[in-house]
């Protein structure tokens, strides 16, 4: 989430407090208090030791009750909000409330009816809990902390249930998406290693267009998309792998796209934080998004290696980078929206708004409404606002948020909870509104079906494609956007 944690508890930073914690709990068995001997089945067993794992501590209350601490993120103990544990040794019917007392924020959609994400070894689709199982409250017992209780059942003995705050996205399973696809030996699909983070894991760069434009001297337009800069926010890499697997796609609109534009995407900005289970930081306590204007080779190299690579391409005559987005996110609010930069010169502004706009039609998720443009002096280290001071007035630069939780469709007021395959969807939506945005309709084939890739939405037929002949689309909102010539 691009915003800044303005809500962010302090409380807790006292020598010895829970926010002390720097380890996750190991297989660690809760027996009732002076027992002694083998556990028995209901002695329950917590675990955070895997991959983006996070859970600090484990406090017994009673035999039906446990109150579990956030490890907050490393190096960092101001971020505390992801968790992802399991728990084993379960009795068939046991029932447990278990109360997570330690959060960082104090405003969340828990308060909205969001709620947490449970599988099991014999049930390994992530599903949420029901809303009338959570309770988000002041809790007088932790110095008036929020607190998110949820009461559950065990049913099968012999399964290990894992609970999260959000559906997990990890650095392994991103490594075997991109494995799958480098093997599918697509020509216009380039997968490269950009650079390693301290930890020496790989960023990668994807690069989807149409092989013609790797050419040096090819004239290009440029699409560049970034996510997971902030670990724990999972749902920018469902949105991202929705994005990649339309443009690598055999559906028209994606061809037509990569036979128009070079999209350049780095999958996981920050491949440490999202290993270790972090929140918001890197390994070394960092808000990697506050760090654009000068970031340490050493100390944020994955950093580093984008903006290199974003300041090279913006020195080449050759190339338009006309794209910057970032995929967030975000906690507090419903839908997908984006936030943009401020500028001067009103017809930039209005140009600016005709991305969001388009999205909006294609995306019944994304909520133009909600959408916002600043220029707040604390995000002046964030990609938007550095890259759009950089990048000239012919480039927009975006943060794309999506909610933890749920949209809400027009004309309703009942939320509808996000899922694995809804982030992904909203993903294609954005992929194919380039589209639009670059007035590529006409070279649909009309016996094409324009539903092929089962999209959230229709994506309207040459709607934004339109030319009045005053160098403006129907509602008067931009000039067209010539092509670059293909080599």
């Amino acid at each position: 989430m691009e915003e800044i944690n303005r809500d962010i508890d302090t409380a807790g930073t006292e020598a010895g407090g829970e926010d002390a914690l720097v380890g996750n709990v190991n297989k660690l068995i809760l027996s009732p208090p002076g027992y002694t001997g083998v556990p028995r089945k209901g002695h329950l067993t917590f675990d955070a030791c895997f991959e983006s794992g996070n859970l600090g501590r484990v406090d017994y209350i009673s035999e039906f009750e446990f109150d579990l601490f956030i490890r907050p993120d490393t190096c960092n103990p101001r971020f505390r909000v992801w968790f992802n544990f399991s728990v084993e040794n379960v009795r068939e019917t046991q029932r447990v409330i278990f109360n997570i007392v330690n959060f960082s924020k104090t405003k969340s959609l828990y308060r909205d009816g969001m709620s947490p994400v449970v599988k099991s070894t014999s049930r390994p689709k992530w599903q949420r809990l029901p809303a009338k199982n959570v309770y988000y409250y002041r809790c007088p017992d932790h110095r008036r902390n929020y607190v998110m209780s949820f009461a559950f059942c065990f049913d099968r003995e012999d399964d290990v249930y894992q609970f999260a705050y959000c559906y997990p996205y990890t650095y392994s399973r991103l490594q075997h998406y991109l494995d799958n696809l480098e093997r599918r030996n697509l020509d216009y699909l380039l997968r490269e290693q950009l650079g390693l983070s301290v930890q020496q894991r790989r960023l990668d760069l994807l690069t989807i267009t149409n092989p013609i434009h790797l050419n040096p001297e090819c004239e290009k337009k440029v699409v560049f998309l970034t996510a997971r800069v902030h670990p724990g926010e999972s749902p920018a890499s469902f949105v991202c792998q929705g994005v990649i697997d339309f443009l690598v796609s055999e559906h028209p609109i994606a061809q037509i796209l990569r036979d128009h534009v070079v999209f350049k995407i780095v999958p996981m900005l920050n491949p440490d934080g999202v290993y270790l289970g972090n929140y918001r930081c890197s390994l070394m306590g960092f808000d990697l998004n506050r760090h654009w204007q000068e970031p340490s080779p050493w100390a944020h190299p994955t950093l580093h290696a984008v903006k290199q690579l974003i300041v090279q391409m913006n020195q080449d005559p050759k190339v338009s980078l006309e794209f910057y987005i970032d995929v967030h996110a975000h906690s507090t609010m419903m839908n997908g929206f984006m936030y943009g930069n401020v500028f001067e010169e009103e017809e930039r502004v209005q140009r600016q708004a005709v991305f969001p706009r388009l999205l909006c039609h294609n995306a019944p998720d994304f909520s133009f409404s909600s959408t916002s443009f600043n220029k707040d002096v604390v995000k002046a280290g964030t990609g938007r606002r550095f890259l759009g001071g950089l990048l000239d007035d012919s480039s927009y630069c975006y943060t794309l948020e999506v909610s933890f939780y749920s949209y809400l469709m027009a004309g309703s007021s009942a939320p509808v909870p996000y899922t694995e395959d809804t982030y992904m969807k909203l993903g294609r939506n954005v992929a194919r509104t380039f589209l639009d945005y670059y007035r590529l309709n006409n070279l649909l084939d009309d016996s094409q079906p324009r539903n092929h890739f089962n999209s959230l939405h229709e994506l309207p037929s040459g709607r934004h494609g339109n030319n009045n002949g005053n160098g403006k689309n129907q509602d008067g909102e931009r000039k067209v956007h010539g092509l670059r010539g293909n080599c």
